[in-house]
Parts: structure tokens; sequence; C-alpha cells
């Protein structure tokens, strides 16, 4: 595997976030994550639904003149072309505090009260990732991980060709929310809503204004 090889030195903090914007929106047929969401960015409504997650705040993007505006760093990918798993290699790599949360530009309903959920159990069991796995599997841009050990492992993913953004997770110690879990924090399953079509865009913000009751 070429390009940069980070050394693992995390200061003593707590966790980061890490927004993946890296993708290349081919369905949207534009940048999704800047494609105006109730008036304004969709990033900033995922940022702003994150508020007050994390000690530090970044953003992965192979186009960083876009997002400047956010006023936050600006990382791109480490290995372009490696899709979400090379996205969550960059992020991993470019933060600097010991444990991370990731969560994918398009998703409108993000939900802090998963992240602090994952994040307590991860702190508490001393665990090296914890992942929602729903009725439409496993979500690895909505989940908390344990930088030091997860950074190898999907090194070595890497290095050995994979390309499924969960390949290395055997290499580490995880646990997956069950759908009853997520349930009783999300009943109305919207917090892994991926917006990938104009289609998906204009049924979020149906339901968005439900919620703003406007």
């Amino acid at each position: 595997m070429t390009g940069p090889d980070p050394t693992f030195n995390k200061s003593p903090g707590r966790l980061s976030l890490a927004v993946l914007a890296g993708g290349k929106s081919e369905r949207m047929g534009q940048d999704k994550a800047l494609k105006p969401f109730l008036g304004r960015p969709l990033i900033e409504r995922v940022l702003e639904r994150l508020s007050g997650l994390a000690e530090e705040v970044i953003v992965t993007t192979n186009r960083p003149d876009r997002y400047t505006f956010l006023g936050l760093p600006l990382y791109p990918d480490l290995l372009p072309d490696r899709g979400p798993l090379g996205g969550l290699y960059s992020s991993i790599s470019a933060v600097h505090l010991p444990l991370m949360a990731a969560v994918a530009c398009d998703m409108p309903f993000a939900s802090l009260a998963i992240f602090e959920y994952e994040l307590d159990l991860l702190v508490r069991k001393n665990l090296d990732a914890v992942l929602p796995r729903g009725p439409r599997g496993t979500e690895p841009l909505h989940a908390v991980y344990r930088c030091e050990t997860c950074l190898p492992a999907i090194r070595s993913a890497l290095a050995a060709g994979e390309s499924k953004v969960i390949s290395w997770l055997p290499e580490v110690k995880v646990q997956y929310l069950s759908p009853a879990e997520i349930a009783e924090i999300d009943p109305l399953d919207l917090a892994f809503w991926n917006l990938n079509t104009p289609e998906a865009f204009v049924e979020a913000e149906q339901r968005a204004r439900l919620e703003q009751g406007s």
C-alpha cells in the first residue's frame, strides 16, 4: 500500500467527530453535502445535530475549497479512490484525540443520543468499536472507534486490497447495537437515513418539517 503511514500520536483528550464528505455523489448529480436542505447545506444540519458531542470536529473531503465556509479543519483522503474504507482510514489518521465518532455527511437525522450511547459502551466496556446493526445492516458511518487499535487494523485491510468498510472489524473488539437498542433511542428509524437521490432529499425535507412542526 502506498501513501502516508501516519504514526499514532494522539493527545490525551477524549472524542473527535469526523464528518466524511469524500463521496462522489454520483446518483445525486452534485455534491450532496453542499446541497441545500431546508435552505442551508446538508452538512451544516449534520454538524448542528451533533453539536456538543466532541471536543474536536474535522471534515474529510477531496474538495476542501468548497468547505472552507465551515471554519473547520479539512483533510483530503490519504489514499484516493478507496471508498468509505479509505475515508475512515483518513479520518482516524487525521484526528488528534484517542476516540473518534464517524458520521456520513448525508445523514440529516444523525442521532446525538445514539452516539452518546455508543461512546458510553465503548468506554465502559473498553471496546475498540461500537456500531449500530439495524434492519438495513451495519452502519459504520454512524459509529465510534478507538483510534489506536482501529487504525492499524484498517491499514492492514487496505493493504490487503479490501474494499468493504467493515472488512477489518473481526480484528478488533467490537460490539453491535441491536435493532431493539436502536429502536429505543430512534423509534422513527431515521438516524441512518442516507440521502442518495433528489427524491430522497425531498422526502427527508418533508419529514424534517414535520419534526419542526412547520
